[in-house]
């Protein structure tokens, strides 16, 4: 079996601390064997890390939509910010990528990036996956019954910024080969977490304030 952390950020995201070698460190260390990478935005960081790391690691991006954000895996190219959700899942697909809805109920006030309810209804049938466990913080009864009402895949990520973050949340999978191979094997996966305390989330988020990202990045 593997664990699988399917939502974390790198230094390649402006408001986290992890640079790509203290990722591979941390990861070790806790045993988390399978990462997808999902910086906002950007996936750089994504492809230097999957040539690098000595587990396996699916290329994301967290993707800001003109009504929130959207996780695409297995992708191979970076995906414009800003566009609607429903392009944006277009353009997932043109590359063969998976559709990963991220923190879909939080439960953080004026957290960036949450799709309105009535987005979410309007797009769930495009949707392959929803994170029904998010370390960050949502509403998982409402998440798991979002998914099991639209017969979707459920899946789970730490939403790791910094190194203390990472494998907090996670599915508990057979070891998968390629995209088709994962969906299948998610099917059968456990959710695993725990959620963050708030106040290490409050005092990471501080740091980005007063620009002293930097400070932490070790």
């Amino acid at each position: 079996m593997i664990k699988a952390d399917l939502h974390v950020h790198t230094v390649y995201s402006k408001d986290a601390f992890l640079t790509l070698r203290n990722l591979i460190s941390v990861a070790i260390y806790k045993k988390i064997n399978c990462i997808a990478i999902t910086d906002h935005n950007e996936i750089r960081g994504a492809l230097k890390l999957k040539e690098i790391a000595p587990f396996k690691i699916i290329v994301g991006q967290e993707i800001m939509t003109s009504e929130g954000e959207i996780i695409g895996l297995f992708l191979s190219n970076r995906i414009e910010s800003g566009l609607s959700p429903e392009k944006t899942i277009e353009e997932i697909r043109k590359q063969g990528g998976l559709v990963y809805l991220p923190h879909p109920f939080s439960k953080t006030k004026k957290r960036k990036g949450i799709f309105p309810i009535n987005t979410l209804h309007r797009i769930a049938k495009c949707i392959d996956i929803v994170e029904v466990m998010n370390s960050r913080g949502i509403d998982m009864k409402t998440s798991i019954e979002f998914a099991q009402r639209y017969e979707l895949l459920m899946g789970a990520g730490s939403d790791a910024h910094t190194p203390l973050e990472v494998g907090n949340a996670y599915v508990e999978m057979e070891p998968f080969l390629g995209k088709e191979d994962f969906l299948d094997k998610l099917k059968r996966g456990k959710i695993r977490g725990k959620f963050t305390p708030k106040w290490y989330r409050m005092l990471s988020n501080r740091f980005v304030r007063k620009g002293l990202r930097s400070l932490v990045s070790f």
